[in-house]
């Protein structure tokens, strides 16, 4: 995945972990917790708190944690991804608080049903833990399956919304 170079970035403590956010421009690029899978290299970004869409992604997540938010109102710059990983994070977006999905229920909101793989892979790959609910799937069961930022942190969301 490719992120600009005038990328920014900041951290920001959770319940779960340190988080590292990025904006591009005037929208969020990216969150992630700090050392999960696939996070990008972002020594060349510089560190600005005070970036407006950083800042305002930090209170949503704040007010998400305490139980005050349940969808967040961020622009999101999704053009690090393949057109196909972006129709995914998409779909993901429409899973709502609380709520759960399975990768065969995804594979058929876009539109491709046998492509369950490709969607987990993508899925593995979205680039906004948590604003991008990807720990609302799981596995055809109802099983906990893979989630970049551990399985212990997707439980815990889960918890925190309900659905487990």
């Amino acid at each position: 995945m490719k992120f600009p170079k005038s990328s920014v970035q900041t951290g920001c403590d959770s319940p779960l972990g340190r988080l590292i956010l990025a904006a591009s421009g005037k929208a969020l690029a990216g969150v992630w917790f700090d050392g999960q899978s696939h996070q990008p290299d972002s020594t060349q970004w510089s560190c600005v708190p005070s970036h407006a869409r950083l800042q305002q992604a930090q209170t949503q997540l704040r007010e998400y944690f305490a139980g005050q938010r349940q969808s967040f109102d961020l622009p999101l710059d999704l053009s690090c991804g393949t057109d196909f990983q972006q129709r995914v994070w998409r779909a993901l977006l429409k899973i709502p608080f609380g709520a759960t999905c399975s990768y065969a229920a995804l594979s058929a909101d876009i539109g491709q049903p046998k492509a369950m793989r490709a969607v987990g892979a993508a899925i593995g790959r979205n680039p906004f833990s948590i604003i991008v609910p990807c720990h609302r799937v799981l596995g055809k069961s109802g099983a906990l399956t893979g989630y970049a930022g551990g399985l212990a942190r997707k439980t815990a969301l889960l918890q925190l919304e309900g659905a487990v």
